[in-house]
């Protein structure tokens, strides 16, 4: 049966070509400039000790609207940019290239492979079984995906090169390109519609190892590769995350606006433990912060969201993994998923998201079930060791 995520989902590919890039934590305040300069797209020398609200709007447009995809992401394991190649060329690439002259071990990077990025809208669905259910086609055929849960909308992004095979991997679900509202939506008559994968589909070019064939397969790779290149899952106890997202719109220059790029710049500037925020030209910005760096955004109407309900970050050190692996967010949201189902309240699986950043992911779950999600990771044949 087709998954209703699926069923429902509106699926648009965002027209910019994606660059990503890995900074580690060591080095963050060398690039503290460029990060502050994205949130601005404003050029001085002086941006780090600027009252952001002297920065022109370009076009009449908010600084949040500004960009087709941005995601800066600091966690425990490093600080990720997502954004466009041309931003990255102007912003960052020149600083790489200075910083790392003679540095070696843990340096910055930014990816030869460039990506495009799905938005994916309406999906329902309890959060696990969402993140499940929107990667597992994708995994399945080989497709290697970096994934980013937000406020509003749930984020995919893809090779490039692998546009092609995403594109026959949904129609292979059921979907069909609508020019109407230019999304890509299921429009099987049957919730038990499964076209046969498609002859351009099957030529396509995949990977060395052929992709599984069933998700249980899949998972158990997954964590069987994880096991053996020692990639242990850390629990972040002490860190309590919020999802919030603007509470304006992103009209430029509103008070709003305004205390909400000042509070940004705020928790840039001294590094934060944890932040990742979304900016998208659709969507009100959304932000992932720990609950303490709420006090950065003065005023209450700046940002919507349920402020006691913390998350805990689990971690993934994928560093040892190449760029083009696949199948590991689907992998951890089915052990995630599977293992938790049948317990606690009503039997529901853990309600959790996930925060693909260049060289890590991070799953986030409710403090109430932390202790459900450790117990499944940590079981069966494949259970990963977790600290």
């Amino acid at each position: 049966m087709e998954p209703s995520t699926l069923m429902t989902a509106h699926i648009h590919f965002i027209g910019e070509q994606i660059s990503l890039i890995h900074i580690p934590l060591a080095h963050y305040a060398d690039y503290l400039q460029p990060l502050l300069k994205l949130l601005s797209q404003h050029n001085a020398d002086d941006a780090s000790g600027a009252d952001p609200s002297v920065f022109n709007n370009v076009n009449n447009v908010s600084w949040a609207k500004m960009h087709p995809f941005l995601n800066i992401s600091i966690t425990p394991i490093e600080c990720s940019v997502v954004c466009s190649k041309d931003l990255v060329e102007e912003f960052f690439a020149p600083v790489v290239a200075r910083r790392n002259q003679g540095l070696q071990g843990d340096i910055a990077t930014i990816s030869s492979e460039e990506f495009v990025v799905i938005s994916v809208e309406g999906a329902g669905l309890e959060a696990g079984q969402r993140v499940l259910d929107l990667t597992s086609p994708l995994a399945m055929a080989g497709i290697s995906i970096f994934f980013i849960t937000t406020y509003f909308s749930d984020y995919i992004l893809v090779p490039s090169k692998s546009h092609t095979q995403v594109i026959h991997a949904l129609e292979d679900r059921g979907f069909q390109f609508d020019k109407t509202s230019s999304a890509y939506i299921n429009v099987s008559s049957s919730p038990h519609h499964h076209r046969s994968p498609s002859a351009t589909s099957a030529s396509a070019k995949l990977p060395a190892t052929p992709p599984p064939t069933t998700l249980p397969e899949l998972q158990s790779r997954t964590l069987s590769l994880l096991n053996r290149l020692g990639i242990i899952p850390q629990v972040h106890r002490s860190l309590h995350l919020v999802q919030c997202a603007a509470a304006s719109g992103g009209e430029p220059s509103s008070p709003q606006d305004l205390q909400l790029q000042i509070g940004l710049y705020k928790s840039l500037v001294t590094p934060p433990r944890f932040l990742s925020l979304t900016l998208t030209e659709t969507d009100p910005a959304s932000l992932l912060l720990e609950k303490a760096a709420l006090r950065n955004f003065s005023s209450e109407g700046v940002l919507l969201g349920n402020k006691g309900q913390c998350l805990i970050p689990i971690t993934l050190d994928l560093g040892k993994l190449p760029f083009d692996r696949a199948g590991i967010v689907c992998g951890v949201a089915g052990k995630l998923v599977g293992g938790t189902r049948g317990g606690g309240e009503e039997g529901e699986p853990v309600e959790m998201s996930y925060l693909s950043t260049a060289r890590a992911g991070t799953v986030m779950v409710e403090q109430r079930d932390l202790e459900r999600a450790v117990e499944a990771l940590r079981g069966g044949e494949e259970g990963l060791d977790i600290v």
